[in-house]
C-alpha cells in the first residue's frame, strides 16, 4: 500500500480523495479512466434543504465511481431527459487519460446548461473521455437548480445570504477540484472552466464573484454570459426574496420550516418552468445576493472587478432556435414593428428598421428571430468580450459558430457541444437524426484542438490550426464555419445598436415590466 503513496506512482482505478477513496471503471481504448458519481458535498435534504452546501461525510474503504449520481431535480415541465433524478444529486465526475499522479495536466471544469432549471452532467453530449484522452482532466458536476438552487426567503437571510445555492454548489464543486484533482494528475494551478448556455453565463457570473478568485484561470463561455437580456439585468434581493416569500406563501403559512417539510416532488411541482417563460425574471435563477453576487455582472466588467484571465467566448448563428416562443409578436409586419416601437421607442425605429427589416411578414418573422437569437444570448457574448477586453490585463478570444451540415443542419443554440466534447450525439434540439460524417468528424477534432489548447496556455493556437486572433477594438472573430478563418463580426451594427440601450452596464428596467 505505501507505494500508492508517493505521487509519481502509477494511477490506478483507486484515488484517494480528501473523503475517501474511490474506485473508477477500468481504463478505455484511449487509456481514458472515469470516475462518476463522487460526492462533492453533503446530500442537501432536510435542514439542508436551502442551505450552502456542507462538505461531503468521509467514508472507510473504497466507494465505487461507475456510475453517474443522480440528476437535481428539474423544474422543466414534462421534461424527457433521461436518467434518475433527486434532491440528493451533488456529484461531480472525473475522466483522465494521466499514467501518474503527478502529470500536472491541464484541468477543464464543465457547467451544464439549462437555464439553471434543468439538466445534469450526465448528458451523453458531455462525456469527458475524448477530451480527456487529449490531454486535459475534464470534471463535470450537477447543481440545484430551480426551487431547490435559487429560493430566497427572509427567513433564509437571518442564518447566511439567501437565493445562490446553485451558484454556491460550482464554488463548492470548484473547491473539491482545487483540493483533490492531484491526485488525478490534474493541476490544480491551471483549471479551466468552461460552460453553454445558462452554464457560460454561470462563468460569467462567477468571473465577477469574490468568492471565486483563485478557484479558476481561465474560463470559456459558450452562448452566455450574464444573465441578462429582454427583461433587463438579474434578479435583486428585493425581487427574489419577494418571489421566495409568495412561493412560501402559496404552499402553507409562509414558512422555511413548512416549506422544508415538503416533499421534494411536490415543492419542484410547485415551481414548474417552460421555454415560455423567461427564467432571467420568471423562475427561480441567479439573483444579486450581494454576496456570491456582489452587482450587476455587466457593471462588475465595466468596472474592471473581475477576474483578469483569458476568457474565449462565442455565439452560434442561430442562438433563437429553442427560445422563439419569447420573441416579440411577429405574426405579422404589423405586429412587430409595433411591439419594436414600443420596446425600443419611435425615435430609434429607423436605425432599428435597418438592422431588423419588417416590410412583408416574411422579413419579420427573420427579424424576430434574429432578435430573439441577439437579445437572449449573442449580444450578452459580445458585450462579455468587449469589456473584458478593456481592462486589457488578459487576452480574450471570440468565435461565431455557424457550422452546419447535414448532421447539424441549422446553427442553433447547443449545436456546438457535441463538436467540443468530440461526442458528435444525435442533434436532437433542431430535430435531426443524420449521423455524423468525416466533415463533422474534422471540426469536431479541430475545435476539441483548440479548447485543449486554451485550457493549456490561454491561447487556443497550436500547430496545424487555422490561426485565431485575440480579441481586439476591430471586432474580429473566428468564424466556425465548413471553413475556418477570422473575420469581422458580422453582427456588430446589431450588437451597437442593442448596446446603445445599456446605461451603465444594464439593460432598462423598463423592458421588464413590459415583458
Amino acid at each position: 500500500m505505501h507505494g500508492m503513496m508517493t505521487s509519481n506512482a502509477e494511477l490506478g482505478r483507486e484515488v484517494r480523495t480528501q473523503a475517501g477513496r474511490v474506485r473508477g471503471a477500468a481504463r478505455d481504448a484511449s487509456g481514458v479512466l472515469a470516475f462518476k458519481g463522487i460526492p462533492y458535498a453533503a446530500p442537501p435534504l432536510g435542514p439542508l434543504r436551502w442551505r450552502a452546501p456542507q462538505p461531503p461525510a468521509r467514508w472507510a474503504g473504497v466507494r465505487d465511481a461507475l456510475v453517474f449520481g443522480a440528476g437535481c431535480l428539474s423544474s422543466l415541465e414534462n421534461d424527457r431527459r433521461p436518467g434518475p433524478r433527486a434532491e440528493d444529486c451533488l456529484y461531480l465526475n472525473v475522466w483522465t487519460a494521466a499514467r501518474h499522479a503527478n502529470e500536472k495536466r491541464p484541468v477543464m471544469v464543465w457547467i451544464h446548461g439549462g437555464g439553471f432549471q434543468f439538466g445534469s452532467s450526465a448528458n451523453p453530449a458531455t462525456d469527458g473521455a475524448a477530451l480527456a484522452a487529449r490531454g486535459v482532466v475534464l470534471v463535470s458536476f450537477n447543481y440545484r437548480l430551480g426551487v431547490f438552487g435559487f429560493l430566497a426567503h427572509p427567513d433564509l437571510d437571518a442564518d447566511a445570504p439567501s437565493g445562490n445555492y446553485g451558484l454556491q454548489d460550482q464554488l463548492a464543486a470548484l473547491r473539491w477540484v482545487r483540493t483533490n484533482i492531484a491526485g488525478f494528475g490534474g493541476d490544480p494551478d491551471n483549471i479551466t472552466l468552461f460552460g453553454e448556455s445558462a452554464g457560460a453565463m454561470a462563468v460569467g457570473i462567477l468571473m465577477a464573484s469574490p468568492h471565486a478568485h483563485g478557484l479558476f484561470h481561465k474560463a470559456i463561455g459558450q452562448s452566455g454570459a450574464f444573465w441578462d437580456g429582454r427583461h433587463g439585468p438579474l434578479q435583486s434581493l428585493d425581487e427574489a426574496r419577494a418571489r421566495g416569500l409568495a412561493f412560501a406563501r402559496e404552499q402553507g403559512d409562509g414558512s422555511i420550516a413548512a416549506l422544508r417539510d415538503l416533499p421534494a416532488d411536490r415543492l419542484n411541482a410547485a415551481a414548474p418552468w417552460s421555454f415560455e417563460i423567461s427564467p432571467v425574471v420568471g423562475a427561480f435563477s441567479p439573483s444579486i445576493d450581494h454576496y456570491v453576487v456582489p452587482d450587476v455582472p455587466a457593471r462588475r466588467f465595466l468596472r474592471g472587478e473581475q477576474m483578469h484571465i483569458p476568457l474565449l467566448a462565442g455565439w452560434n448563428a442561430a442562438e433563437e432556435f429553442p427560445f422563439m416562443a419569447q420573441a416579440l409578436p411577429h405574426a405579422s409586419a404589423g405586429a412587430f414593428l409595433a411591439a419594436a416601437e414600443a420596446m425600443f421607442g419611435r425615435e430609434r425605429m429607423k436605425d432599428f428598421e435597418k438592422l431588423y427589416p419588417a416590410a412583408t411578414d416574411a422579413e419579420a418573422r427573420t427579424s424576430a428571430a434574429a432578435l430573439t437569437g441577439d437579445i437572449v444570448i449573442s449580444e450578452q457574448c459580445w458585450q462579455w468580450l468587449r469589456l473584458h477586453r478593456q481592462t486589457q490585463s488578459a487576452p480574450a478570444y471570440g468565435y461565431l459558430f455557424r457550422y452546419t451540415s447535414p448532421y447539424t443542419p441549422i446553427a442553433s443554440h447547443v449545436t456546438e457541444i457535441p463538436f467540443v466534447f468530440g461526442t458528435l450525439t444525435p442533434q436532437q434540439v433542431i430535430g435531426s437524426t443524420t449521423p455524423p460524417a468525416e466533415e463533422d468528424r474534422a471540426l469536431s477534432r479541430m475545435m476539441m484542438d483548440y479548447w485543449v489548447n486554451f485550457a493549456a496556455h490561454g491561447d487556443p493556437n497550436g500547430p496545424g490550426l487555422p490561426p485565431w486572433p485575440p480579441y481586439d477594438d476591430s471586432d474580429v472573430v473566428q468564424i466556425i464555419g465548413t471553413t475556418i478563418e477570422a473575420g469581422l463580426n458580422p453582427h456588430a451594427e446589431r450588437f451597437r445598436f442593442l448596446d446603445s440601450f445599456r446605461q451603465g452596464g444594464l439593460l432598462p428596467m423598463r423592458w421588464r415590466e413590459a415583458a
